[in-house]
């Protein structure tokens, strides 16, 4: 059902509805991936899902659960359904839906592709599948990386103890053909492990703030599509955004010894390119805390650099802003407005 901004939220998941459980998701992954999914949505749908983020506020731990084991039993009946289990995919998709939904919802997703063991960890990161299998009895590992690509495989015995390295091996030397029932078991307790870990009881929270982090780390074009579309309904939002909102132009609150810091891990070549349309207030504090022989190499270099696309001066001035953010969140970089000042002692 709809929900008013900044209502308190219910704990039970039937009476929120589709946005408002996007919302919840995004905040729970994080800014970085929150930001790279947002750049595959369509506008609208971007627009609809930040208006909630920002007047979410707290999100209640039980809701969060509900929400996320709600998405990973979505997403595991669609791995399913894409590789032909689609009985599995609709057990799955009827534990966690009304009947009818499921139905339409597998409808939708089913293709003819048989079901390969272990699919669901394949496309795993290495380091992420090694923390999830690492401490799982030897017969068991030597059963999954029989199912696994290669190299992958190899990864994973490379990130294994010695010990557990040998007594893998040789389980899969002496491994003969499985019978599937036995896979599909191993199959069905790991898939539940996982389940659990990723719906462990977590409180998230919404909020403008959130939004401000999220749309930090997306491209410029998504920022501006949102900022513009908020701005049309709700321009106290986007000002409050803003106002949270840390861009390259910000360079201008850093303190004098923080600029120092950042830009030693700048190289002149991009420094010169992220200058291209600072304002002018910006170039000369920057300027103003290098040596006078570098200043003049960098104009040099701005003068005859020539024409260049914005889309790499953006993306020059992004990685400058991650730096700062980086050295900020270290302790190493002060911005005035940004609470660093009360810390000082003088």
């Amino acid at each position: 059902m709809a929900r008013k901004p900044h209502d308190r939220l219910p704990e039970t998941i039937s009476e929120i509805d589709g946005i408002t459980k996007a919302a919840v998701i995004l905040v729970t992954i994080g800014p970085d991936k929150a930001s790279e999914l947002l750049a595959k949505l369509p506008e609208e749908t971007v627009e609809l899902v930040m208006r909630e983020v920002a007047s979410l506020g707290r999100v209640p731990t039980v809701l969060t659960a509900s929400v996320v084991e709600e998405f990973y039993n979505l997403s595991i009946a669609n791995q399913y359904a894409s590789e032909g289990n689609l009985e599995f995919a609709r057990d799955v998709l009827k534990q966690s839906l009304d009947p009818k939904h499921a139905d339409r919802v597998l409808s939708q997703i089913q293709t003819q592709v048989q079901k390969t063991p272990f699919a669901f960890l394949q496309r795993a990161e290495t380091e992420n599948l090694l923390t999830f299998i690492q401490d799982e009895h030897p017969q068991t590992i030597a059963l999954i990386t029989c199912h696994l690509p290669y190299h992958k495989a190899a990864e994973i015995l490379g990130g294994l103890p010695v010990q557990k390295q040998v007594e893998v091996i040789k389980r899969i030397a002496n491994m003969e053909q499985t019978n599937p029932e036995v896979i599909r078991e191993v199959e069905r307790g790991l898939e539940s492990r996982l389940s659990s870990m990723l719906s462990q009881s977590m409180e998230s929270a919404g909020g403008v703030d959130k939004v401000a982090e999220i749309l930090n780390l997306a491209d410029r074009a998504t920022e501006k599509t949102i900022m513009e579309g908020l701005e049309a309904e709700d321009p106290d939002l986007v000002e409050q955004i803003r106002r949270l909102m840390f861009v390259f132009e910000d360079i201008n609150l850093v303190n004098d010894k923080g600029i120092q810091s950042v830009l030693k891990e700048v190289d002149n070549d991009e420094l010169a390119l992220a200058l291209k349309t600072a304002s002018d207030g910006l170039a000369e504090k920057i300027f103003a805390n290098m040596s006078e022989r570098a200043a003049g190499l960098i104009k040099e270099d701005m003068q005859f650099m020539g024409p260049v696309r914005v889309s790499d001066v953006e993306a020059a001035q992004q990685r400058i802003v991650d730096i700062v953010r980086r050295l900020e969140e270290s302790g190493e970089v002060v911005i005035q407005g940004r609470g660093g000042e009360s810390e000082l002692v003088v």
